[in-house]
């Protein structure tokens, strides 16, 4: 499959990514100003909007500052793709997309903010869930599984 086919793919799914993750921040963390409240329950305990910001990596794991952690998120990104491309896998090409919208979304975050935002929070069946998370961090595990499965 040729690259600029590739690019194709995993372009516009990064994009949409990107542009779900922003603009559910926009919307739950300033529009209904989970900023302040801090937790709103929505389907308790399913389904919890819990505002939680991350200064480090996966479940808070301090690595570096905001411009450290940026650069290693477009560093990755950058060879993710290039991987991807190399491979020419088209089904590759849709968990590559996957990633690099997600790992793109928290990035802004961390230029916007200093930390991502995260406010998705789901507990069941006598488990409390301490974490919270948002669509950036489901389509970065989400792309990284398929694109694992595919490899």
């Amino acid at each position: 499959m040729k690259r600029r086919l590739l690019l194709r793919t995993i372009l516009p799914i990064a994009l949409v990514i990107f542009l779900l993750d922003q603009a559910s921040k926009i919307y739950i963390v300033h529009y209904l100003d989970l900023i302040t409240i801090g937790r709103l329950e929505v389907l308790p305990p399913y389904l919890v909007f819990q505002m939680a910001w991350n200064t480090g990596i996966n479940f808070g794991i301090p690595l570096g500052g905001p411009v450290m952690l940026v650069g290693l998120t477009l560093a990755i990104s950058a060879a993710l793709v290039l991987w991807v491309l190399h491979r020419r896998s088209w089904t590759m090409a849709l968990g590559a997309g996957a990633v690099v919208g997600g790992a793109l979304g928290n990035a802004i975050d961390r230029v916007l903010y200093g930390a991502v935002a995260d406010f998705l929070n789901n507990s069941c069946c006598g488990f409390v869930n301490p974490y919270s998370y948002n669509i950036a961090d489901v389509a970065i595990f989400a792309g990284a599984i398929w694109i694992a499965i595919k490899a």
